[in-house]
């Protein structure tokens, strides 16, 4: 009797165990959330996904960092502006509240589902003087946005980074 309950036990505590998983799609971390699901959010002259949308900045050219972002026509909204951008390692910066640790760029107006932001590598090393910059290498920090729709909603998309090359 007692050889039976024990089995039993273990076979109720091996359900409660699996009943009380849940199964994430894909590995990694999961953005859905951050790119507001229901208007998505695409950076149209992404090179890769390095896993973010890339893009790059030429140390012997013009050091532009541009990144065009746009939604789908079809979802019936339009971009008003890029509220605030922050450059981080996590979302926590563009999430803030405050009013300080944001890039310093004023609102970018949106036009029509697109709309683009560009700085330069000389802003980004002002604000991060003892970064050097490598060829073939990516900045310390990605490029958060927190984008403002027609309808006043807010959308997160994911982070881009950016990639240093000649």
């Amino acid at each position: 009797m007692k050889h039976i309950i024990q089995k039993y036990s273990h076979l109720l505590l091996l359900t409660a165990m699996i009943a009380g998983c849940t199964k994430q799609k894909g590995f990694g971390p999961n953005y859905s959330g951050y790119n507001g699901g229901i208007v998505p959010v695409e950076i149209t002259n992404s090179i890769a996904n390095r896993p973010d949308p890339t893009v790059t900045a030429s140390i012997g050219g013009d050091s532009s960092i541009t990144m065009i972002m746009s939604i789908p026509s079809t979802s019936g909204r339009t971009i008003k502006e890029i509220t605030k951008v922050a450059t981080s390692s996590s979302y926590a910066a563009i999430q803030s509240a405050g009013a300080t640790g944001f890039y310093p760029t004023p609102a970018v107006p949106g036009n029509g589902t697109t709309v683009t932001f560009k700085t330069f590598l000389g802003v980004y090393h002002g604000i991060y003087g003892k970064e050097s910059f490598t060829l073939n290498k990516e900045l310390v920090n990605r490029f958060y946005f927190r984008i403002t729709l027609d309808d006043g909603s807010i959308i997160y998309p994911t982070p881009v980074r950016v990639l240093v090359v000649n």
